[in-house]
């Protein structure tokens, strides 16, 4: 088992006065006092416009409502390398639509998170339920406090059970006292005393036991009810003291003023525990039964309290078998009997004492934290064996999907008489945004490639048209390319990014190499002729990769290209040196930095090297990528593409969010070009695992292809896919879909069929 050393809890926390603070401080200081050898940080959930004076445990703060905290909490706690993080969830705390927010935060984090579910609903609404199923798909292991919590969870939200631990809530660990001394200090001698404590609101059914106070009177003329606790903010926040004062109007009404005490307090635990001690009956008269949890139930029954309460859940399960008490909900007749007869038979009711007390002994927090910390560890265990598991299963696993079938139909609504456009609301091109010859330049590398895979080709019209922007976005005056053109055909800009100038290079080459049309691909390699002068003085590590892959078909074509050679070489040199320049232990890549297109710089050196017997090019190449493909493993062993959110984050594991499919398209294409280069199933596997994101293998479990028209959104969300269907999007998955299919399709020549290669590709 993994040894727990550095561990993170999320949550509210004291002073904030509510019970999933006290729950976080409590937890936290019984895991430090059964654990002292562990480093600890909280991280404390701050609700609007308030700030505490936290201890020094907490570390860091989250403002609920600004979502840039979350990703910072998130930031955080990867850059402290944190085990494990202990998440208390209840939907209240965290900002967004039911609590969602909260997803922004775990999704991002690279150690395993540990969820206590403080609520859990049996019928949620569908964003509650949206919620909740991404926060379980998300912990690697979910604790709740009952056996009602683990059954819903299995049969609303899906969760296995071997996923679920049931801990108990925690309770101080205090003797067994009699009430009379604490009545005595703090001024209730005499009295027999009936208590509820917590923060006061309209769901705790206090007026029940207020209706039920002149039949307990009757039967007990010293009986006193206790209300101690101040009234929840949130209800201060929206609606004042109101409600309080609706309650002592009700006890006035009723002429209960010598037998109701309201102590507005939020107590320290030593003077809570005082004045459950004193109680001899502690109520609890909650009206909804759907209550999971419930804190100061467990603490007076841990105290070894004689309790009376509605049949709420945890109420129903705790004091199951004669431990307590329980009455209909909102039913003062029923509360006002059993309470005056627990008050009239000392015998039943000290039996009853004894009897919670003995019951509550595992519940105490020491043995608490020691569940805790076998949660936690086994999470740790859980995510080193998924990894080494997931690394390998990249490696070797069958491919879970067949090939789809290449179709065009899509792609061809997006194209008009000027060129491709760039984006689509939905399915429906969206001309505010024009075109780019970036996208133009990758529709004519598609059309090459279904050339060079003698696949049927799109139809020559378009890609006629497609030739015919990348030609216009030619500007003689400064040998660059334009990239934005508007809807109207205006040109926005005298030249576009160097990494667009890289990547039309690529298309020409591949257009020069392999268009069926002859005159095209004279034309194709003319343009690149003029183009590649200016690849020298492009700036980006980006745009050499681009310009290297194009280079690396054309001098396959052109082998006596000197001059294109020499550039080749100067180029992937410029690639060497950045890599050299960043490389660390934990940081085998060509920038500080993650970003797009980001397996492009490793399949550029692998080509090259290949190209040009430089070993040195290849093993950067293979090494680089090999670090980035084991950094894109999800803990369920899918691949999960390094996210937008990552980008200007410096040496910081990537994050999980926004996925691209160009990113996938990427790491789909190195991997091919590292199978051509190693003997081993391990690459093509890597690719094919990478191609099933499309297909539905990946973090949310959806598909993103239409394969009747080969349409391809635009990727994930935390929370849901993005289903605009963009150029970029179709054409990463398109060449993909062509690349693979092609090299499957070679893998089938008698020569080749039994290689690592062809079977993985096969499997």
């Amino acid at each position: 088992m993994s040894r727990l050393e550095r561990l993170a809890l999320i949550g509210n926390h004291l002073p904030r006065r509510c019970g999933i603070a006290t729950f976080t401080h409590d937890l936290h200081g019984a895991i430090v006092s059964t654990s002292p050898h562990l480093n600890t940080s909280v991280v404390a959930m701050n609700d609007i416009g308030k700030t505490y004076a936290y201890p020094a445990a907490v570390t860091l703060t989250v403002r609920d409502d600004v979502i840039d905290d979350y990703k910072r909490a998130a930031a955080f706690l990867n850059t402290s390398r944190r085990q494990v993080v202990s998440l208390q969830h209840e939907f209240g705390i965290f900002g967004g639509e039911a609590g969602g927010h909260i997803v922004e935060l775990i999704s991002r984090l690279d150690m395993p998170v540990v969820t206590t579910l403080h609520t859990v609903l049996a019928a949620p609404s569908a964003a509650q339920a949206r919620v909740m199923r991404r926060i379980t798909s998300i912990s690697a292991r979910l604790v709740v406090m009952s056996e009602k919590g683990r059954a819903l969870l299995q049969g609303t939200y899906g969760v296995p059970s071997d996923k679920i631990d049931v801990i108990a809530h925690g309770i101080p660990e205090y003797p067994f006292f009699e009430p009379m001394q604490a009545k005595t200090k703090l001024g209730f001698s005499g009295r027999a005393v009936i208590l509820t404590f917590g923060l006061l609101s309209p769901s705790k059914g206090l007026e029940a036991v207020i209706d039920a106070m002149p039949e307990i009177i009757a039967a007990c003329p010293t009986a006193v009810y206790v209300v101690l606790g101040a009234t929840h903010p949130n209800l201060v926040r929206d609606q004042g003291e109101s409600y309080r004062e609706s309650l002592v109007a009700r006890v006035s009404a009723l002429g209960l003023k010598d037998h109701v005490v309201f102590l507005d307090q939020f107590v320290d635990q030593p003077t809570l525990l005082d004045f459950i001690s004193m109680c001899d009956v502690y109520v609890t008269p909650y009206l909804n039964e759907a209550q999971m949890t419930s804190g100061t139930l467990a603490y007076s029954f841990g105290l070894g309290k004689a309790v009376v309460s509605t049949p709420y859940w945890h109420a129903r399960e705790l004091l199951a078998g004669g431990l307590g008490i329980l009455v209909p909900f909102g039913d003062s007749a029923a509360i006002g009997r059993e309470v005056a007869g627990l008050l009239r038979n000392d015998v039943r009711r000290h039996a009853m004492r004894k009897r919670a007390y003995a019951a509550s002994r595992a519940m105490t927090w020491p043995q608490v934290a020691k569940r805790y910390v076998a949660s936690f560890e086994t999470a740790i265990e859980q995510r080193r064996t998924v990894l080494s598991v997931a690394r390998s299963a990249l490696r070797s696993r069958p491919v879970a999907h067949a090939l789809p079938e290449f179709k065009s139909e899509y792609l061809l609504s997006m194209c008009d008489s000027t060129g491709l456009m760039q984006h689509a609301v939905h399915s429906i091109p969206d001309r505010s945004h024009g075109y780019c010859v970036d996208d133009n330049a990758r529709a004519l590398l598609l059309s090459a490639s279904l050339a060079e895979a003698d696949a049927p080709g799109l139809p020559e019209i378009v890609t006629t048209r497609f030739a015919a922007f990348v030609q216009h976005a030619w500007n003689p005056d400064n040998k660059r390319f334009r990239n934005f053109m508007s809807y109207d055909r205006r040109w926005l800009e005298a030249a576009g990014s160097d990494d667009s100038h890289g990547r039309t290079l690529w298309a020409l080459a591949a257009c020069g190499a392999s268009d069926p049309d002859e005159a095209r691909r004279r034309w194709a390699g003319s343009l690149f002729g003029a183009a590649l002068g200016a690849a020298e003085t492009l700036s980006s590590p980006r745009s050499w990769a681009f310009t290297l892959l194009a280079l690396d078909v054309h001098c396959r074509r052109m082998p006596g290209d000197v001059a294109a050679d020499r550039l080749r070489r100067v180029l992937a040199d410029r690639l060497m040196a950045l890599f050299k320049a960043n490389e660390r232990k934990d940081w085998l890549w060509f920038e500080s930095v993650l970003a797009y297109d980001n397996a492009r710089l490793s399949e550029a050196l692998i080509r090259t090297g290949a190209a040009t017997h430089m070993a040195t090019y290849t093993s950067v190449g293979l090494q680089s990528l090999r670090w980035l493909m084991d950094l894109q493993v999800a803990p369920g062993g899918h691949f999960r593409p390094v996210g937008s959110h990552s980008f200007g984050r410096a040496h910081m594991p990537p994050e999980p969010f926004d996925q691209q499919p160009v990113e996938v398209a990427a790491a789909v294409s190195a991997c091919l070009a590292a199978a051509r280069v190693e003997a081993s199933a391990d690459w093509a596997a890597r690719a094919m695992g990478a191609f099933n994101w499309f297909q539905g293998d990946n973090d949310l479990k959806v598909t993103l292809i239409d394969p009747r028209t080969g349409g391809c959104m635009d990727g994930l969300h935390p929370d849901r896919p993005n289903r605009n269907m963009g150029a970029e999007s179709i054409l990463s998955y398109l060449l993909s879909l062509v690349e693979l299919r092609a090299s499957l399709r070679a893998s089938t020549t008698p020569e080749n069929t039994t290689s690592p290669y062809a079977l993985a590709l096969r499997a």
